[in-house]
């Protein structure tokens, strides 16, 4: 099986990098994989020079099945490229979520791209139900499948001694927030007034902000070292990063976002809250004190990467027409 991934972006950092864990993923069950990285989604002419390419690459690589990793103009251009070669679309949240935070004509517009390009799609893949629900049409092409967590990666460690590696008082209870690239939307602001609340209620709390730059290796060692996963946006898809937190065993607090809900159900010493600060304060201080940890990594398997990669397999084999 040889399949083309077509990612957004240069490839470089950790852009997408769940699309290239994804890769390695499938490549562990047999599958060829290639990426396409369309480095410009807003100049017409380099959008262009980049279909050229897109069309050379076809030609080369000659794949079975196309798998656009997102939404808005990546899916589009996979979809008027792709020619006779059956087409996957991922959708993963802002490219079919709108956010209160955002401003502008232009997300509206790329998620009007994105409703359009499945139109071209033989299967959609949502990496949670609601999105699913958001599209217009070709809901009954539509599979919902997160993108998976590497349990070997992301596996219960020595809490003490990755808090002495990092430099972390002992009393201190350390609460992760990712926000990313988008901070208006991961609301910073809701997460500083959780903590602020918190505090106020007694709790030593101090909160790493994770802002996109933290290298990929490094985060197994920070949620084994802290005490709570924070999670306030105002919306998501399916947030790999709370995967990652269940199957370290760190607890989370989190809003009603994407497929949270689905996954804390049920997990010890989690909460799920009203999007409010004083709510988040109150069930932060309830989940450190004193910190445990969760029991959370036993509700990852059905969501690990191996097993998502099989399914994945299952829908391009369905793609592809059996040879006479």
């Amino acid at each position: 099986m040889k399949v083309l991934f077509v990612v957004p972006g240069e490839g470089e950092g950790h852009s997408m990098i769940f699309a290239r864990r994804q890769a390695g993923s499938l490549a562990r069950q047999g599958v060829r994989v290639e990426t396409f990285y369309l480095g410009s989604r807003t100049s017409l002419g380099r959008i262009f020079r980049e279909f050229l390419r897109f069309r050379e690459t076809v030609r080369a690589f000659r794949p079975q099945v196309i798998h656009a990793q997102y939404g808005t103009v990546t899916a589009l251009f996979a979809a008027l490229g792709c020619g006779t070669i059956p087409l996957a679309i991922t959708y993963r949240g802002s490219d079919l979520n709108r956010a209160p935070s955002e401003r502008g004509v232009r997300p509206g517009i790329a998620r009007l791209l994105s409703q359009f390009a499945a139109l071209g799609a033989a299967r959609i893949v949502c990496v949670s139900r609601e999105l699913r629900n958001r599209l217009w049409w070709r809901r009954s092409r539509a599979t919902v499948l997160p993108s998976g967590v590497d349990l070997e990666t992301f596996r219960p460690d020595s809490y003490r001694r990755l808090r002495a590696e990092l430099g972390w008082e002992e009393g201190d209870r350390v609460v992760l927030f990712h926000a990313g690239k988008n901070v208006r939307n991961k609301r910073l602001d809701l997460a500083e007034g959780a903590v602020a609340e918190a505090r106020r209620l007694g709790i030593p709390v101090s909160m790493q902000v994770l802002d996109g730059g933290v290298p990929p290796e490094k985060m197994p060692a920070l949620m084994n070292a802290a005490d709570c996963l924070l999670l306030t946006s105002d919306s998501e898809g399916s947030p790999t990063v709370v995967q990652e937190a269940l199957a370290t065993n760190l607890p989370v607090v989190s809003v009603d976002a994407g497929d949270v809900a689905e996954r804390l159900e049920g997990v010890s010493h989690s909460r799920l809250v009203e999007r409010d600060a004083r709510a988040l304060g109150r069930a932060l201080s309830e989940v450190l004190d004193p910190p445990r940890r969760s029991d959370g990594r036993g509700r990852t398997e059905e969501c690990s990467s191996d097993r998502m990669a099989l399914r994945l397999l299952e829908l391009y084999r369905e793609m592809v027409p059996e040879e006479p």
